[in-house]
């Protein structure tokens, strides 16, 4: 019997589509490259949720925790960003790994940055609203940075 491909779930702009804030990508050959033996599942909750081009966002500490706020109109987008990342995990229960777009608000696995309502950086080490969803999901998560890091390493 045939062994089922390993499943990852990878930022869409890593992958070169054009779906960051300002219509770009950042595609990486290396990262790509490291995972030609699995089936990859693409997503982008802020180009599902809010369209490309669009505002930026950014992960405010509030009482209820960090929250995604719109840049441009200050409005809370948390819920949207969940709501995608629930529906997509509901969708691909096999996934196995999420490799995320390092330092975004959404997809950052410990390396997004969190500001208080004053526009002052508390921390960089936070997980973005998707790649938090997907750790109380069970699936194991890294930044993209830290996985070719770490596959690339000599032995």
């Amino acid at each position: 019997m045939m062994q089922q491909r390993k499943k990852v779930a990878v930022s869409a702009c890593l992958l070169g589509n054009p779906c960051r804030y300002d219509g770009t990508d950042r595609k990486n050959d290396t990262l790509l490259s490291l995972l030609k033996d699995v089936d990859i599942v693409a997503f982008c909750p802020e180009d599902h949720c809010f369209g490309t081009p669009r505002p930026t966002i950014d992960l405010v500490e509030t009482e209820a925790g960090a929250r995604a706020i719109s840049s441009r109109q200050g409005q809370d987008v948390t819920f949207a960003i969940e709501g995608y990342a629930d529906a997509f995990f509901k969708a691909h229960q096999d996934i196995t790994l999420f490799i995320g777009k390092d330092r975004s608000p959404s997809c950052g696995v410990c390396s997004a940055s969190v500001w208080d309502a004053q526009g002052d950086l508390l921390r960089i080490d936070a997980p973005g609203i998707m790649a938090k969803k997907a750790i109380e999901h069970g699936i194991e998560a890294i930044d993209a940075e830290a996985f070719v890091k770490e596959k690339s390493r000599c032995d």
